[in-house]
């Protein structure tokens, strides 16, 4: 686990977890031992008990009483209705965005999409927190605060689905649209270019999921 140091703090070790779940270093049902991790961080238990409550919190990782700690497993049918619930929140964002975004929040969202990088493992935590920033500030321009929380923790679940399908350039190119549209004050055409990115990632991580990773998710077709 590259950048760890000794007495590392609750947020280190957060950063670092997250980093190795979301690019499926550590897998879907593994076991994390605090033991383990505290002798790895050279810290005592309670950082990385800390920064495994911050993960659960994400929905990364999973709590079970008297067990422990396990990287979360998601069923299709959990990923599908995360997609489908995404679509919803983020059209209903992007309309009313369009509708009462202000001169200051455009140039907000025009700085965050110009640091946008790529969505390699090297630059992963850059591009899901420039990602999951730039859907929350659209949605915040919403003037719907608890939307935009959802659509932040909605985000957050989907982080290590979307760095799989390794779409950054196309997200690149459709938030480019969907910041000349906010701009115009269109509703239609905000709905109308956040579509594509919705279809599109929709599309590329069943594909991907179906074809290549299943066996690595551990997807059911349960819950």
């Amino acid at each position: 686990m590259p950048g760890k140091k000794g007495n590392a703090t609750k947020h280190t070790i957060y950063q670092l977890i997250r980093a190795e779940i979301i690019t499926g270093k550590k897998k879907p049902g593994e076991r994390l031992s605090i033991d383990i991790l505290k002798n790895e961080f050279g810290t005592s238990v309670t950082p990385v008990r800390d920064a495994l409550q911050m993960l659960s919190q994400e929905d990364l990782v999973t709590i079970k009483p008297r067990s422990g700690y396990y990287i979360t497993l998601v069923s299709l049918k959990e990923l599908n209705d995360m997609l489908e619930l995404r679509q919803i929140l983020e059209l209903a964002a992007v309309e009313r965005a369009a509708e009462k975004i202000s001169d200051e929040q455009i140039a907000i969202l025009e700085k965050v999409h110009a640091g946008f990088t790529t969505d390699d493992d090297a630059n992963y935590s850059r591009y899901t927190e420039e990602n999951t920033n730039f859907h929350y500030l659209v949605a915040k321009a919403s003037g719907n605060h608890e939307l935009a929380r959802q659509i932040g923790h909605l985000h957050d679940r989907l982080s290590r689905f979307m760095i799989i399908v390794r779409s950054g350039k196309i997200m690149s190119n459709v938030h480019d649209r969907l910041i000349d549209r906010l701009k115009a004050h269109d509703p239609a055409g905000a709905k109308k270019a956040i579509q594509k990115e919705l279809d599109e990632a929709r599309m590329r991580i069943m594909d991907k999921i179906m074809q290549e990773e299943a066996g690595s998710w551990h997807l059911g077709m349960g819950k």
